[in-house]
């Protein structure tokens, strides 16, 4: 297995990156949005500030993702455990002003190189679709 590193495009949210950093930096954030989580997809959600672990369909194990790694308000680095790979992946945040910060979402994972051409597309598109989430998300709302 090789290593593959998976980019997405940079966004923008209209927030400062402090705003960004204090809503991403802490999982237990995530009960505050645990309700849109579509519950055909993920069950069993426990969520502690640096880790959650969750039940996702299709896989037989909790898997967990936790903060492994945080620089204020620039990067917040997750890890996996759980899954049948490798993997880990971090949101990098860049303050142009206090009303726009730059995102992006990088992916590293040990990919099976037979799943990689499967993998690829889907990755991509689903890290630009992630980018465009976080820069839309009412990080101010959030205080």
């Amino acid at each position: 297995m090789a290593e593959s590193k998976y980019e997405s495009k940079i966004t923008s949210a209209p927030c400062s990156a402090a705003q960004i950093y204090r809503v991403l930096s802490n999982m237990q954030n995530l009960e505050r949005v645990k309700d849109m989580i579509p519950k055909d997809k993920i069950q069993e959600m426990e969520i502690e500030p640096d880790r959650v672990r969750l039940k996702v369909d299709g896989l037989a194990q909790k898997i967990t993702i936790a903060i492994v790694d945080r620089i204020e308000n620039d990067t917040v680095k997750f890890g996996a455990e759980g899954i049948p790979m490798d993997a880990n992946f971090w949101i990098q945040m860049k303050e142009v002003s206090p009303t726009d910060t730059r995102l992006k979402l990088t992916i590293k994972a040990d990919i099976p190189f037979m799943f990689k051409m499967m993998l690829e597309k889907k990755l991509q598109t689903g890290l630009d679709q992630a980018a465009d989430m976080l820069a839309q998300f009412p990080y101010a709302m959030w205080q």
